[in-house]
């Protein structure tokens, strides 16, 4: 007997107005994917201050969030396996709204390890989410066009990244802040313990909000009309193809592809959750900082936009792939070797800055490249395929730890050496690695 939800459907027998409605829902998990795990970039500093961290325990913030998605994503595609993809999201909010409510004994305690909980839980959630999400939006129509639908759900990510770390300050961070940051080091550690305390209490009230919107989102897309699509079904050509496969480890392109998300998501975690600690380096303020993290974000949306508009009508999407893996490696040098002062939407800081938000425009069709080209062919071994991709999300808990590393060893702007062989290796998979088949020749 078979365990797929009732419910299930076949893609051929998607209309267009169920496609719609489909892109639409996966739009919000995206949105919602994004305000959640953007708002890292602002809570790093933060809690940096609160806490009184070193840059590397700071970054902890990112490892405790994503190296969730290392322990949790092959679990989560055999949880998606057997109740389907809309319970199995449903239990993916549901731990999202628990880890929100793990921030309010955290701060009444300004434990900073029960923080950290929190936010594994929270990247549990994600994880679920995200794995059911992202192969889900790479099938849901022509393969060819599958990049121009994720860069759909990149502008409703990083939209939503842009608000976060804006809606956070605004919540949390008082106009007063800048000069109780610059009074804390004269202060007794009794006044400066009292202040902290004060500092961190203003987290609970936004992550009880945010843990009862997850709960009731649950709800929402459980009974939502999402669809249950069947990625356990086969074309004649495909299944004649993977009839020799047991294990999924049996297709290098994927294995190769979900080395590269690692390497791209630390890339695009370490250009928008550092910028901050970067832009502090050059006496820039928090309160001037704040938005920085929103540059970056602007400037991959622009780079969905382009994809939106030109895949596959003017270029295909592995060119596209091929363009920005190649343009980051180039930002890279620059943000490393080009110095100089200017003064850009009234913000007077060295120059290096501004390439920092340009990795945003070169991160931006990386991750809608690679995805159709490390899950093409896989058939019944997509779910678990895309819980192998999803694990390399775990590249946002590691590279920014070697990031906080060398900038404690060295300094900020030295530390982004760490970007330069990630793009090289993006650059080998966009142009030749996705192509192998076999490991052996």
């Amino acid at each position: 007997m078979s365990n797929k939800p009732a419910e299930t459907i076949e893609l051929k027998s998607l209309t267009q107005r169920n496609s719609i409605i489909s892109i639409l829902i996966i739009g919000l998990l995206f949105f919602i994917f994004g305000f959640v795990s953007w708002v890292n970039a602002i809570l790093i500093p933060y809690f940096k201050i609160a806490c009184e961290l070193t840059n590397f325990k700071a970054y902890l913030v990112t490892f405790a969030f994503y190296i969730s998605y290392f322990i949790m994503s092959v679990p989560s595609s055999f949880l998606l396996k057997k109740v389907g993809f809309k319970k199995g999201m449903m239990v993916g909010f549901w731990a999202m709204a628990l880890g929100a409510f793990i921030f309010v004994p955290a701060a009444l305690t300004r434990t900073y390890e029960i923080f950290l909980v929190g936010l594994f839980t929270i990247g549990t959630g994600l994880s679920i989410l995200q794995t059911a999400a992202n192969p889900y939006i790479t099938i849901l129509g022509p393969i060819e066009r599958a990049a121009q639908r994720i860069s759909i759900m990149g502008i409703f990510n990083k939209g939503a990244g842009i608000l976060a770390p804006i809606a956070f300050a605004a919540v949390v961070l008082k106009a007063t802040d800048t000069d109780l940051f610059k009074a804390l080091g004269a202060m007794s550690d009794l006044e400066r313990n009292a202040a902290l305390d004060e500092l961190i209490l203003r987290v609970i009230p936004p992550y009880v909000v945010v843990g009862l919107v997850l709960f009731l989102l649950g709800l929402m897309v459980r009974f939502s009309p999402l669809p249950e699509i069947n990625t356990e079904q086969e074309s004649a050509e495909v299944a004649f193809a993977n009839s020799a496969k047991k294990s999924i480890f049996q297709f290098p392109h994927l294995i190769l592809g979900a080395i590269g998300i690692f390497l791209h998501v630390g890339t695009q975690v370490i250009a928008i959750d550092t910028i901050i600690g970067y832009a502090d380096s050059m006496k820039i303020n928090l309160m001037e900082a704040k938005v920085f993290p929103s540059y970056t974000l602007f400037a991959t949306i622009c780079g969905y936009i382009l994809g939106i508009i030109c895949i596959p009508k003017f270029i295909r999407q592995v060119n596209a792939l091929r363009i920005c893996t190649s343009l980051g490696t180039i930002l890279t040098l620059l943000i490393i070797y080009v110095r100089g002062q200017v003064t850009f939407l009234n913000h007077d800081v060295d120059i290096s800055i501004w390439f920092v938000v340009l990795l945003g425009l070169a991160n931006s069709l990386v991750w809608a490249g690679m995805w159709p080209l490390a899950l093409d062919g896989l058939g019944r071994f997509t779910k678990l395929g895309a819980s192998i991709m999803i694990m390399g999300l775990c590249g946002n808990a590691i590279l920014p730890l070697f990031y906080g590393y060398f900038a404690d060893l060295y300094n900020t702007r030295v530390a982004y050496w760490v970007l330069f062989p990630c793009y090289l290796y993006l650059v080998f998979y966009a142009f030749y690695g996705h192509r192998i088949r076999r490991w052996t020749i």
